[in-house]
């Protein structure tokens, strides 16, 4: 217990439910009786709430089953009273169209499993792609004490003496499989073995990249981010949260005191010297949004010019998370970067995130680099401008190939993800390495949900010949754990009527990265003649989630979020009679 001044029993939301001689308190009181516990396992103890998005459809979290058990006891042991919710459990690969569609469903469960039943706190068990923005978006927004685990990264795998992970090795292998250079049966123990324990991706993929935005931001215990799942101390980890989550309901520490300006700030720092995922872009814009915090792409670009790529992970470089961790994790790289950290930001523990980091060590140099010796100079993140993304796009040019950064090409579109799939690897396809891959109709609207399909596919007949990568561009978004010269995020999309809506097969493209434009070589007159033919596209979904999402959504340059759950406007307690 921290030297915090102890809130009064009475001030805890659950005694709301709880405390009193009504019918009401009575018959919360009785139902909880009918578990088969006491009533003084739960009267005069704060309630905690163990959200978690386990499911047997997310291999990603397929021990927080186990994990919620430890938080639950480490709950009980500081004399709080733990009751555990299910959440929408988003695994990245089998949700379809997209696990985004559905970040903002999490983010709205999250807010009102909390807000409709008795609990003063939450401990927050998620890793997987969106499960970390969703849940803390919905921390956020409700305002109750609130505490994220991560998941953590599955374990490594080696494949020829080589470091083997999820997602970029899955990209690398099918385009060598495709192209002959890998054989069938070595293509099946790839898949039986590459990932070989619960887990998130072990690069430095979007999983990654949240959960260590989580910790920089103030969100998770010290070190929380890179402990590997199926290590002794994520159990222990998950243990400490539940101690601590009961301290902080007495302390009154909710995430307003903890995502603040300097908080988010620390936030984007720490994404753009991991070399983070482009999806993180995204996800920053709209957790800042719901902490009430302004940030912009503008924002994230002029941060991405100061801060080098230090940590040597795939894709920008060619470690995994396991090792990441042995050398010293998120403290070690923070400690690398002091100088660009607010280090007076206060975190979950009660303490700063200096005093957190403060005798932290880089056991490796090689895997966390230092500034004189970056992984990359040239950054995490560009964002680009021009008459196709008139309100930005994205790329990662730490994960992209030199030789592209300045290109002019042929314009090849195609106008979903059904019609590149269908075509891609057509052997007579007017295709070649200088050709610019278009797909649109990919983004938030379009799609919906925006899903990862930016990192389009080289076609069979250039891999054949040797091609690894080509200019790609689209309204879409791409895996973090995936690499390329791919253009993303552009802004307004297609299927809202945005430039890329007027692009035809055989426009010449420019994209000049360092002078961060996406240029369509078109005469003004001739963009004003498309764009008076061009007609909404049909949009198939009349009910339904995602019926809702296409009517609230905003663009990516705003963070995909719905438009009525931006912003810090509170929303009242429920009545209780």
């Amino acid at each position: 217990m921290s030297d915090t001044p102890r809130r009064a029993l009475s001030s805890l939301r659950s005694q709301r439910w709880l405390a009193g001689d009504g019918m009401r308190p009575f018959s919360h009181r009785q139902r909880l009786q009918q578990r088969g516990q006491d009533r003084d396992a739960f009267l005069g103890r704060p309630v905690i709430a163990i959200v978690n998005t386990w499911s047997d459809l997310s291999p990603c979290h397929a021990h927080l089953r186990e994990r919620a058990q430890s938080a639950r006891e480490g709950v009980l042991q500081a004399g709080g009273y733990p009751v555990e919710l299910p959440a929408l459990s988003l695994g990245e690969v089998m949700v379809k169209p997209t696990t985004m569609l559905y970040r903002n469903l999490l983010a709205m469960e999250a807010e009102e499993l909390l807000r409709s039943h008795p609990v003063d706190g939450a401990v927050l068990l998620g890793g997987c792609d969106k499960t970390t923005p969703g849940l803390i978006m919905g921390a956020l927004s409700m305002g109750i004490p609130a505490i994220y685990v991560p998941a953590g990264p599955m374990l490594n795998d080696r494949y020829r003496g080589e470091r083997v992970g999820a997602g970029t090795h899955t990209r690398k292998f099918y385009d060598e499989y495709m192209a002959g250079n890998v054989t069938p049966d070595e293509w099946i123990r790839l898949e039986q073995r590459m990932t070989r324990s619960p887990g998130t991706c072990n690069t430095m993929g979007t999983a990654s990249t949240m959960t260590a935005i989580a910790e920089a931001m103030g969100f998770t215990l010290p070190g929380a981010s890179s402990i590997p799942a199926m290590d002794s101390s994520h159990p222990r980890l998950a243990w400490a949260s539940g101690r601590r989550i009961v301290d902080m309901v007495w302390e009154d520490l909710t995430p307003s005191r903890v995502v603040t300006p300097d908080a988010i700030a620390n936030a984007v720092v720490v994404y753009l010297a991991l070399g983070g995922s482009t999806n993180a872009a995204i996800h920053l814009l709209a957790m800042a949004g719901r902490a009430g915090v302004p940030l912009t792409l503008d924002d994230l670009e002029a941060a991405a010019k100061r801060i080098p790529v230090l940590a040597n992970l795939f894709p920008s470089g060619d470690k995994l998370m396991e090792d990441y961790h042995y050398a010293g994790g998120l403290r070690a790289l923070l400690n690398e970067i002091r100088p660009h950290l607010k280090l007076d930001a206060l975190t979950v523990n009660g303490r700063t995130l200096g005093e957190n980091i403060a005798g932290a060590r880089n056991e490796d140099p090689e895997i966390i680099r230092t500034a004189s010796n970056p992984v990359a100079a040239n950054g995490a993140l560009a964002v680009l401008r021009g008459n196709l993304c008139p309100d930005g796009a994205v790329m990662k040019p730490a994960a992209a190939s030199p030789h592209l950064m300045k290109h002019r090409g042929r314009a090849l579109v195609f106008e979903s993800a059904a019609d590149m799939a269908r075509r891609i690897h057509d052997p007579a396809l007017d295709v070649d390495e200088n050709t610019v891959l278009v797909l649109r109709h990919a983004g938030p609207v379009g799609a919906p949900g925006m899903p990862e399909w930016g990192n389009l596919p080289i076609p069979k007949k250039l891999l054949e010949r040797g091609v690894r990568d080509m200019v790609r561009i689209s309204d879409a978004r791409m895996s973090g754990t995936h690499y390329g010269t791919c253009v993303l995020h552009v802004a307004p999309e297609a299927a809202v009527g945005g430039p890329l809506a007027l692009v035809q097969t055989g426009d010449l493209i420019e994209l000049d990265v360092e002078a961060r434009r996406l240029h369509l070589a078109i005469d003004e007159a001739e963009l004003a003649k498309r764009r008076a033919a061009w007609r909404a596209p049909e949009r198939p979904y009349s009910r339904g989630f995602a019926r809702l999402y296409i009517d609230h959504v905003t663009q990516a340059n705003r963070g995909c979020d719905l438009d009525f759950l931006m912003g810090t406007e509170p929303t009242p307690e429920p009545p209780i009679y």
